[in-house]
C-alpha cells in the first residue's frame, strides 16, 4: 500500500470509523446492487407545453395506471380505478371535489387509504427503506413507513393498522396525508428523469416546467438549441434576445416572457406602432395555438411587434457574422443583398421576388445599421432580460443539471446531432483557432457556454463565449442545429418557396446506419452489449408511418411533437421513452385536453406503449453505472477492512 492509498484510507475512515462501520456499510452495498434498477424517464421537445408535461411526470407515462390495475385486477370498477388514478394525479383538486359529492366522508377515506397504501408498496418495493425514507415528508415519515411494511391481513397487525387509519382519519389529518402519500408515488414512480433538450418555445409554460423541475428529485438535462436561445438572451446577446421575442410573438405566446420572467414589452410595442403604424404586417400575422385568443387590434399589434423586432433581429445577427468571419456565416447577412428599386433580394447570385419592401427602418446604403429608436430600443430590451432574476435563477438550474450530452446506463444522449462528413467519419469544427470533433466537441462546447456566465473568464473569451450562442442556434456545423441554413427571412420575405429548404446536416442522412451510430457510440467510450444513441430536436413523423426507432435499434430519437404547433405535423403528442428493469419501452401520447378536464373527468393522455427492448433477465443495481460506482465503494471499504486489521490504520473508538 503505498502513501497515497494509505492517505485515502486515512480519510474513508473519518466516515466510517471502525469495523464494524466499514462492515456494514459493505453489507449495505452489496444488497443495494441485488435491488431491481429505478425507472428512467426519457423526453425531449417539451417547448413550454407545462400541462402536458406535468402530467406525464404525474402518471409516471401511464405507469400508475399500469400499476393500479394489477394491484385491483377485478376486485373494484373501471370507473374507481380512473378515480384512483386521478386522485393520485392531483390529490388536492380531486380531494374538493370528492367531498362535495361523497355522503360518507370517512368511509371513502378508510377505503382510499387502504388503497394508496397498496400502490405505494408496489411503487417502493425497488428500494431500500433507507431511500424510501428519505422520500417521505418528514410529517408524515412514521406513519406512511409503518404502514407500507405491515400488511393488513397479517392479524396480528390488523387492528394496529386500522387503529393507524382510524387516527390520521379522526384528528382530520386525511387530506393532508393522502396529498402526501400521492407525491410519494410520484415521487417513487420515476428514479431519473432525462430531459434531452428544448423546455423553451412555442408554449407557454416553460417557466412553469423549470419552476416543477427545480423540486424535482433527481433529472439532468442536454441542452437543445431552443434552450440555447434563452441561455445567449440571459447572458446578454441581442440577437438571442431578438430570436426570443421573435418565436414568442410568432405564436402569440407572451406569458413566458411577461408572466414568467417580467420582460417589459412595453417599449417594442410603443417603437412597433410608431414605426409600422401603417403596414398591414400580413407577413407577420402569429399562429394562434390552442387556448389563445385575439381580437382584431391585438392580433395587428403583435404583428407589428413580431415584423419591427424580426428586422432588429436581423441586424443585430449581422454584426455578429461580421464580427466573427471564421464562421462564414456573412452570406446570411440578407439585408445586405435587397434592391430596394426592385423589390429583390440576392441569394447566391440569383435575385428573388420580395413579398414586401416595406422597411422603414433600413438605410439602403447602409442595411444592417441599427437607427437611434432601435438601439434605443434594444438598450431597454436588453436591460429587462440582464435584470430578471427568474430567469436568471432557471438559466443557473439549467447550467447545474446540463450540458451537451450525458452517457448513463450504456446510453448516449444529446439533443440533435453529432456533425459528420459525408462518409460518416467525425467532422472537425473550428472553434477559437482549434479543431474538435464528438466528444470533444461537445465537451468544449459546454465549457464555453458556461464560460459566457463565469465572472472570472478572460474578457475575450466570454465575448466570444456570448457570441457563440447564436451560432449554436444556426450555426451550420452546431451540433444543436447541423444544417445548410436557417431560412428565417426567406420564409417572411421571399415568395420561391425553393429558397425555404433547409438541407440536413449528415448525422440526419446517415443515423440509419448501424455502423455510424456505432461509430458514434465508440468515439464517445460507450461500451456494452445493449448500448443506444437516444435523441430528439427533429420530430418523428408517426401519422406518415416514420419509426422513431432507428439503426436497428441502436437509435431512439423521442421528439414526437409534444408541441401543440407540431400535433398536426406528427400525428401524436409526443413520445416517453421508459427504461426499467425489464427493458425499454416506447410510450406514444395523443394530445392532453387539459389538467381542469383530467381532475373533473378523469380524462388520462392516451397513451401506446411499444416494447423496443427487452432484456433477458431483469436489470439490477449491478447492471448499471451506480452498480459500478457502487463495485468501487466496496472495493474502497474492503481495502479499510484491510488496513484495520492489519493495524495499518487504527479504528476510531469514541
Amino acid at each position: 500500500m503505498n502513501n497515497e492509498e494509505e492517505r485515502y484510507l486515512n480519510l474513508l475512515s473519518h466516515t466510517f470509523p471502525t469495523v464494524a462501520d466499514a462492515a456494514g456499510e459493505i453489507i449495505n452495498l452489496e444488497a443495494i446492487l441485488n435491488l431491481p434498477k429505478g425507472t428512467e424517464h426519457f423526453l425531449a421537445d417539451l417547448h413550454g407545453e407545462h400541462e402536458a408535461f406535468i402530467h406525464v411526470l404525474k402518471n409516471a407515462s401511464g405507469n400508475i395506471k399500469r400499476k393500479v390495475s394489477e394491484i385491483f385486477g377485478n376486485s373494484i370498477r373501471e370507473t374507481e380505478k380512473k378515480e384512483l388514478c386521478t386522485l393520485i394525479y392531483y390529490p388536492e383538486q380531486k380531494l374538493e371535489l370528492i367531498k362535495a359529492v361523497e355522503q360518507d366522508i370517512d368511509d371513502w377515506y378508510h377505503i382510499t387509504i387502504h388503497q394508496l397504501v397498496k400502490v405505494c408498496r408496489e411503487v417502493s418495493s425497488k428500494y431500500t427503506r433507507s431511500k424510501v425514507r428519505k422520500s417521505l415528508p418528514e410529517e408524515f415519515s412514521y406513519i406512511i413507513e409503518e404502514l407500507l411494511h405491515e400488511r393488513s391481513d397479517d392479524q396480528d397487525k390488523a387492528a394496529y393498522v386500522a387503529v393507524i387509519v382510524d387516527t390520521i382519519i379522526s384528528t382530520g389529518r386525511a387530506d393532508d396525508f393522502i396529498t402526501a402519500i400521492c407525491n410519494v408515488i410520484h415521487r417513487l414512480a420515476i428514479d431519473q428523469l432525462h430531459i434531452l433538450g428544448d423546455i423553451y418555445d412555442r408554449g407557454p409554460g416553460a417557466h412553469i416546467i423549470l419552476d416543477t423541475l427545480r423540486q424535482y428529485h433527481a433529472w439532468d438535462i442536454q441542452w437543445g438549441n431552443h434552450d440555447m436561445l434563452w441561455m445567449g438572451a440571459s447572458a446578454g446577446n441581442d440577437a438571442c434576445i431578438c430570436n426570443v421575442l421573435r418565436l414568442s410573438l410568432r405564436y402569440a405566446n407572451l406569458a413566458t416572457l411577461e408572466e414568467g420572467y417580467g420582460i417589459n414589452l412595453v417599449p417594442l410595442a410603443t417603437f412597433a406602432l410608431e414605426t409600422y403604424g401603417d403596414d398591414p404586417c400580413t407577413e407577420f400575422i402569429p399562429k394562434l395555438l390552442k387556448g389563445i385568443s385575439m381580437d382584431d387590434k391585438t392580433l395587428q399589434l403583435t404583428a407589428k411587434m413580431h415584423k419591427a423586432i424580426s428586422v432588429i433581429q436581423f441586424k443585430q445577427e449581422a454584426s455578429i457574422f461580421h464580427r466573427r468571419p471564421e464562421w462564414n456565416m456573412e452570406d446570411r447577412c440578407l439585408l445586405e443583398t435587397i434592391d430596394f428599386e426592385k423589390h429583390t433580394c440576392t441569394i447566391a447570385g440569383k435575385a428573388y421576388e420580395m413579398k414586401s419592401c416595406n422597411f422603414p427602418t433600413i438605410d439602403p446604403n447602409h442595411p444592417s445599421e441599427m437607427t437611434e429608436e432601435e438601439t434605443a430600443l434594444m438598450q431597454k430590451l436588453h436591460h429587462s432580460f440582464r435584470v430578471s432574476e427568474k430567469l436568471r435563477k432557471h438559466i443557473r438550474i439549467i447550467l447545474s443539471h446540463g450540458c451537451m450530452y450525458n452517457i448513463c446506463n450504456q446510453n448516449l444522449l444529446f439533443h440533435a446531432s453529432i456533425p459528420l462528413n459525408a462518409d460518416g467519419t467525425l467532422k472537425n469544427v473550428e472553434i477559437l483557432g482549434k479543431q474538435y470533433a464528438g466528444k470533444e466537441l461537445m465537451s468544449y462546447i459546454g465549457q464555453l457556454v458556461r464560460a459566457a456566465f463565469q465572472n472570472d473568464s478572460p474578457a475575450d473569451l466570454k465575448q466570444y463565449a456570448k457570441d457563440y450562442f447564436l451560432y449554436l442556434w444556426c450555426g451550420k456545423d452546431s451540433p444543436l442545429f447541423d444544417k445548410s441554413k436557417m431560412a428565417t427571412f426567406e420564409r417572411y420575405f421571399l415568395s420561391d418557396r425553393d429558397t425555404y429548404k433547409e438541407e440536413k446536416g449528415n448525422y440526419f442522412l446517415l443515423r440509419d446506419s448501424e455502423e455510424i451510430c456505432d461509430r458514434i457510440l465508440d468515439a464517445f467510450g460507450v461500451s456494452g452489449t445493449n448500448r443506444h444513441i437516444i435523441n430528439g430536436h427533429v420530430p418523428v413523423h408517426a401519422s406518415k408511418g416514420e419509426n422513431p426507432i432507428k439503426a436497428g435499434g441502436k437509435l431512439m430519437v423521442i421528439d414526437g411533437g409534444f408541441s401543440e404547433a407540431y400535433h398536426s405535423e406528427t400525428g401524436i403528442a409526443g413520445y416517453t421513452l421508459v427504461y426499467h428493469s425489464r427493458g425499454f419501452q416506447l410510450v406514444q401520447h395523443e394530445p392532453f385536453t387539459s389538467a381542469q378536464d383530467a381532475i373533473i373527468r378523469g380524462t388520462d393522455i392516451k397513451s401506446t406503449t411499444q416494447i423496443v427492448e427487452m432484456s433477458t433477465h431483469r436489470m439490477l443495481v449491478a447492471d448499471t453505472d451506480k452498480g459500478e460506482e457502487l463495485r468501487h465503494q466496496i472495493a474502497d471499504l474492503k481495502n479499510l477492512l484491510y488496513a484495520y486489521r492489519h493495524g495499518i490504520i487504527k479504528e476510531k473508538r469514541n
